[in-house]
This record gives C-alpha cells, sequence and structure tokens, in this order.
C-alpha cells in the first residue's frame, strides 16, 4: 500500500507536468508571436523529455511491480494502479531521444502548417510532414513491440485505449453501406420539402463572440474555470480547472462558427466533470477520445442542432444581429442546420457526409503509417478519396489535405474517434432522454440542467475507471454500435 501511495505521489507530479504542457500548447495556438516557435518547440520537448524520464524512472518501475504485489482493495485505487501500468507501457515502448526529437519536429511543422494553409502550399510543408510521418512510424513501431499490436493500433492505443483495427473495420463497414443509399434518400427528401432561407450578413464578430459566450453558459460553461479565444483550428484544450476554448469567426457567416463553439463547449463540460477526487492521477482523466468526441458531438449535432434547442436560441440569434423576417423563425434555423449537401471541409460538413470525410482520414493515415502512402502523394490521394467517397474534388490543397491540424501536430490514430463519437453520441442522449423524459422540453427552454447532470453522472465522472464499452454499457445498456445513430438519422432527416 505505501508503494501505491508513493506512485499517487509521483504521478500527480506527472500530471501537473503534463497540464502545464497543455497550457503551453494552447498559447501557441492562440497567443504566442511567430518568433517564438522554436523556443516553444525547445520548451513543448523539454517537457515531454521529463515526463518521459519521470515513467521510465527505474524507481517507478519497482513501485509498480511492488503495488501489483498487493494491489489496493479500494476500487478506484486499482483502477487508478492499471492506469498508471498503462502510461508506464506506452512511456517504455519509445526512447526518448525519439519522444523529444518527435515533440520538435511537430511543434516546429504545425507552426509551419499555420502560415502554409492560408497560402493554399503544401509544398512549404511537406519536408517537415514527411520528417514528422518518418518519427510517427518509428514510434508506432517502438510503441506495437512494447504492447503487443501492429504500429497503427499502437498509435490508437494513444486515444482510444485498446481499440483495434477490427473494431473500427466493423464499425465503419457498417456505415459505409449504410450512408450512401441514405444520403442519396435525404437529398431527394430535401428537393422535395422545399430550401431554406439564409439569413443575410455581415455579422458583427462582437456580436457573434458575446452569443457564442451566453450559449455556453446556458450549456453550463464557467467562465471562472474557462476562457473563449480565438484560434486558426477551432479546439478545446487547457485543464479541468482552466478550460480553454477557440474558435474562428466570419463576418458573412455565423452558424459555422457558433456551432464550433458549441462543440468544443461539450468537450469543455467533459473536462470540467471529470472526478475531482482524483484530479492530476491517471483514473481522472477522460477515458478516451470516443467519449471525448461524444459530448462535443451531443451538445452539438444531437441537441443544438435540433428543434428543441433552436425554438429557444433563434429569438437570441436574431436580436444579436437585429434580424429580421422569415429565415429567422426556429424552423427556418432547424432547415438551415439539417441541410445535407456533400462539401470540401470537415469541420463544416453535416452529420450525414461527415462519416466519409473520417473514413478518407482514417484510410490515409493508415496508408501513411503502414508505408503504402508518402506524403509527397497525399494530395493526389486525398481528392481521389474525396471523389470516390463523396463526389465532391478539392479545387487547391488549403480545402483539401491541409486543411486539419492533427497530422501537422504529430497526431496520428485520432480520426476515426470522430465518427465512433458521434455513434456514443446518438446512443449516450438516447439513453438520457429515456431515463429523463424532462431533458427535451428543458433544452427547449434554454435549459441544460437536467441533460447535464444525467451526463455528469453517467459519463463525465466515471473518468477513466473503466473501459469505454464499460461506461458505455453502465450509461446505456449496451457496447458501442451503430444503430442508435442510424435511427437518430432517419427520425431527423426523413420523417
Amino acid at each position: 500500500m505505501n508503494s501505491y501511495k508513493e506512485l499517487e505521489k509521483l504521478f500527480r507530479e506527472i500530471g501537473a507536468l503534463e497540464e502545464a504542457e497543455s497550457i503551453l500548447h494552447w498559447d501557441m495556438s492562440v497567443m504566442m508571436p511567430a518568433g517564438g516557435a522554436e523556443s516553444r518547440a525547445e520548451q513543448l520537448a523539454v517537457m515531454k523529455s521529463t515526463i518521459h524520464k519521470m515513467l521510465t524512472d527505474p524507481y517507478l518501475t519497482t513501485l509498480l511491480d511492488e503495488a501489483e504485489t498487493d494491489p489496493p482493495v479500494n476500487l478506484w485505487e486499482a483502477a487508478n494502479l492499471r492506469e498508471m501500468r498503462r502510461s508506464w507501457r506506452h512511456a517504455h515502448s519509445v526512447d526518448g531521444k525519439l519522444v523529444a526529437e518527435l515533440s520538435k519536429a511537430s511543434s516546429r511543422c504545425e507552426i509551419i502548417w499555420r502560415d502554409a494553409r492560408p497560402r493554399n502550399d503544401f509544398t512549404a510543408v511537406s519536408g517537415s510532414l514527411s520528417k514528422v510521418v518518418e518519427l510517427v512510424r518509428e514510434k508506432g513501431r517502438s510503441k506495437a513491440s512494447g504492447i503487443g499490436v501492429e504500429p497503427y493500433e499502437a498509435l490508437l492505443d494513444q486515444f482510444e485505449p485498446n481499440i483495434r483495427i477490427t473494431d473500427i473495420n466493423r464499425l465503419f463497414d457498417d456505415l459505409a453501406e449504410f450512408l450512401p443509399n441514405f444520403l442519396d434518400k435525404v437529398l431527394t427528401r430535401q428537393i422535395a420539402v422545399g430550401g431554406f432561407i439564409k439569413p443575410e450578413g455581415p455579422f458583427n464578430l462582437a456580436a457573434q463572440r458575446d452569443l457564442a459566450a451566453e450559449l455556453m453558459e446556458r450549456v453550463g460553461f464557467d467562465f471562472d474555470h474557462g476562457r473563449l479565444d480565438i484560434s486558426l483550428h477551432p479546439f478545446c484544450g487547457g485543464i479541468p480547472d482552466d478550460v480553454r476554448v477557440t474558435t474562428r469567426y466570419e463576418e458573412n457567416e455565423f452558424a459555422q462558427s457558433l456551432m464550433g463553439v458549441l462543440h468544443e463547449t461539450g468537450h469543455a463540460m467533459y473536462e470540467r466533470g471529470l472526478p475531482v477526487d482524483w484530479r492530476l492521477q491517471p483514473v481522472g482523466r477522460a477515458r478516451g477520445m470516443t467519449l471525448h468526441e461524444s459530448q462535443s458531438l451531443l451538445v452539438e449535432m444531437q441537441v443544438c442542432r435540433g428543434l428543441d434547442f433552436l425554438t429557444f436560441a433563434a429569438p437570441l440569434i436574431q436580436k444579436a444581429f437585429k434580424g429580421k423576417g422569415k429565415a429567422w423563425l426556429p424552423e427556418n434555423m432547424e432547415k438551415l442546420q439539417r441541410h445535407v449537401e456533400p462539401s470540401l471541409i470537415r469541420v463544416d460538413a453535416d452529420e450525414v457526409t461527415y462519416p466519409a470525410h473520417i473514413i478518407l482520414r482514417y484510410r490515409l493515415e493508415r496508408a501513411l503509417i503502414d508505408e503504402e502512402l508518402e506524403v509527397s502523394d497525399l494530395p493526389s490521394a486525398w481528392n481521389e478519396g474525396m471523389r470516390a467517397l463523396l463526389d465532391v474534388v478539392p479545387n487547391n490543397d488549403r480545402n483539401g489535405c491541409l486543411q486539419d491540424i492533427h497530422w501537422f501536430g504529430g497526431a496520428f490514430g485520432y480520426f476515426p474517434t470522430y465518427t465512433m463519437g458521434a455513434l456514443a453520441a446518438a446512443q449516450i442522449y438516447s439513453a438520457a432522454c429515456k431515463a429523463n423524459g424532462n431533458i427535451t422540453s428543458a433544452i427547449a427552454e434554454g435549459d441544460f440542467m437536467p441533460l447535464m447532470s444525467w451526463l455528469k453522472e453517467n459519463i463525465h465522472s466515471k473518468g477513466s475507471f473503466g473501459s469505454t464499452d464499460e461506461i458505455l454499457v453502465g450509461a446505456t445498456g449496451i457496447p458501442l454500435g451503430t444503430e442508435d445513430f442510424k435511427s437518430h438519422l432517419e427520425a431527423r432527416y426523413l420523417n
């Protein structure tokens, strides 16, 4: 037991360093001047190396071995010990020199991408991306050897513990069979029922920010423990007690930014709801990115694009932009939000075509890691994949393979969790509404408390106590599947 308590102390220190690293990443994306890039890359590399050294220290290894010979009786402590070993296993599988080298390469590549994307210049970043991919391949091989899986699965495991390629293929193959025919039905129905009236801009940027902040607070976001800022790529960062949400604004379009903010607010609410008693311990972290993405997509897609929420929000939106006419009515707003159209940009895609964007990225990043695709061939492979999956082709790389930050920042294995999160979101929201019949009527009044209370009890507060499927079974009665998602799409888009 003394060994376990000493481990808690060490992992609290590791957790504090990881939180500091998260804030440094946020600052790099939001506040840091361009001239700070090299210094920041060095800072982050040192931070990662320090954490890696702590995790691979022989003393920590001895403590783990001792604690596992006489594991804690308390179930949360036992789960924490299991997650400590998982962190140790990932760290021990990779050499410290590679950790530092990949951190520097990813930070530099991300900075170059921030300049290259607006200029539509893939050539400017392709060399840096090739270096990142080379190092990620090495990391995947090292982790695969230590964990006992394929290299790409080892990268997946960083974001979604214990997921396997066969699990993803089972879910994605089901969707790939269902969605093309369903999309045809939806597009045919849209023509029959008529279109929406698009609200006319310009939409004042300060008004957009104020509206976003007001709706964030309605969802439950606490600005005493978080911020809303601007970045090139919207994200939620920071730490549970200091959550950082970012978005980007367009003067001629408000809905994309607003829905993006609500999406990131779902992430923020998950972070804020994690078990307070286990802050800075591995078991107190979010279980994985499938559940994390489920919380953002539940807020954005399941709730905020539905008529219940828009009944409440439409008058606020109209007031914010001084709008007049039928374009601002809830029914028209709902038509606007459920409009389906194959498009180029993932973050702006509707929920019917969105899985195709993820399936493409899943296939491409697997091919990159398995050395079946080189970075120089990525633009053409991307365009061919978009044509095959959605029958649209980017007219430039800015709208193609340059659009996402993930690969340029070294994050390979993350993309599948977006669509797995969408599946989980439909499953969780269905279960929540069945458990509490007041959720939808409360949302129509702008009251998210019934929903958030249920989510905190059944999802957020579980941290990493169980696996993703164990948490889902506890909350919904079944492991992750596609049926609730397909039922949701049919109810929203064909009825």
